[in-house]
């Protein structure tokens, strides 16, 4: 793996990490259950992804 190709991937944990810290925290100040939920789903597809970039490595 290139210089280049580890620096994009490690670009990319980071950012799928701040999206999923984001979503969780704000999944915790929602008052609506349904949308609480949603957002705690997109924090988990964000983990997902960040597993995926992770294997790479």
């Amino acid at each position: 793996m290139s210089p280049k190709e580890l620096l994009y991937i490690e670009d990319a944990l980071g950012h799928t990490k701040q999206i999923k810290t984001v979503c969780c925290d704000l999944s915790n100040q929602l008052g609506d259950t349904e949308l609480s939920n949603f957002v705690s789903q997109i924090a988990q597809k964000q983990q997902q992804t960040f597993d995926r970039f992770y294997g790479l490595l």
